[in-house]
């Protein structure tokens, strides 16, 4: 939708002479060929289910990235971002240099090192959206909307959306991939 707005407004400012076409993103979704051997992606690759984790399908190379993940309960999971090297059996992420996850207990992790954490009053619920920007830097949790304010670095190379989690008996975490907006401006694509 922004991207509709943003090339209207384009037309126009440029006096309304013409048609600009607008590129198809293509669809970003978990990617059933990076996955854990324990994990099932379902909902047209946009929910995981069972243990260890699994990479989104396209890599962040834009300056800015953007992507959401919605809890659909509580338990052990983890989201950020990793490179295709990441041993996506081998949970929690965040344990080596291939991972800067956020676990579901708040604190970011890179390379075994706690690099920071969320407040203790802002842990992310069943139905919460938790937000990640990653500007090939520094990456920022958003928790519904709200910048917690808690950046992490270290992470080098080309890096992809990544989420685990670790199925408990009796319960089935899932977690779902909201969305996925490249910002160059907000424009971009959404699932």
């Amino acid at each position: 939708m922004a991207t509709s707005v943003l090339c209207c407004l384009r037309c126009c400012r440029d006096g309304g002479t013409g048609h600009i076409p607008l590129k198809e993103m293509p669809a970003v979704q978990l990617d059933t060929q990076h996955m854990g051997t324990d994990v099932v992606i379902v909902k047209n690759g946009r929910r995981i289910c069972g243990t260890g984790g699994c990479l989104a399908s396209a890599p962040l190379h834009q300056n800015k990235s953007y992507f959401e993940f919605k809890i659909q309960s509580t338990g052990i999971w983890g989201i950020g971002v990793a490179t295709q090297k990441v041993n996506l059996n081998q949970i929690p992420l965040g344990r080596d240099v291939h991972s800067l996850v956020m676990r579901n207990d708040g604190a970011l992790y890179h390379n075994n090192e706690e690099k920071n954490r969320l407040p203790a009053n802002s842990l992310p619920q069943e139905g919460d959206v938790v937000g990640i920007t990653y500007d090939h830097v520094e990456l920022n949790v958003y928790l519904n909307g709200k910048n917690m304010h808690c950046p992490a670095s270290g992470i080098r190379g080309t890096v992809y959306p990544v989420v685990y989690e670790r199925k408990r008996l009796h319960n089935t975490e899932e977690v779902w991939l909201q969305s996925y907006d490249f910002l160059a401006g907000r424009s971009g694509s959404r699932l």
